[in-house]
């Protein structure tokens, strides 16, 4: 299925953890300190491209049977990916939460989701037309 639906699923795993992202800092645009963060999403997906490309076909994925061993790209995390967000303009109370900016990236984020789950569905409707017409 990797070669159907390529980086599109990890898209999808990477803008499910944003939208959480993005709200919590929705919620938190009052608390004294709070640092408003996000995903970088390039690298996120520059790197879930790059493992995808390198995973042999056909093969399952690793299993880590040591907290040591290398993660596989089944348990790739987006923890490593969140930054704080610069502020334009910093709170006093110290908290860097603008909230036109979240708002705006919410939106934006939503959109791509949808845009992904749509691409993601197309290809669903050729392959089921494909496998009915034979």
């Amino acid at each position: 299925m990797d070669s159907i639906f390529g980086v599109h699923e990890e898209a999808l795993n990477v803008r499910t953890a944003r939208q959480k992202l993005l709200a919590n800092n929705l919620a938190n645009q009052d608390t004294p300190n709070f640092k408003a963060r996000d995903i970088d999403w390039r690298a996120q997906m520059k790197q879930a491209s790059d493992e995808l490309s390198m995973k042999p076909s056909g093969k399952p994925d690793m299993q880590r049977t040591h907290s040591g061993h290398i993660t596989g790209f089944a348990e790739m995390t987006t923890d490593s990916f969140v930054k704080y967000r610069q502020p334009t303009q910093p709170a006093l109370d110290g908290n860097t939460v603008e909230a036109h900016i979240e708002k705006a990236q919410f939106m934006e984020n939503s959109m791509q989701y949808q845009a992904s789950l749509e691409f993601i569905n197309s290809k669903i409707k050729g392959i089921k037309g494909a496998l009915s017409s034979q």
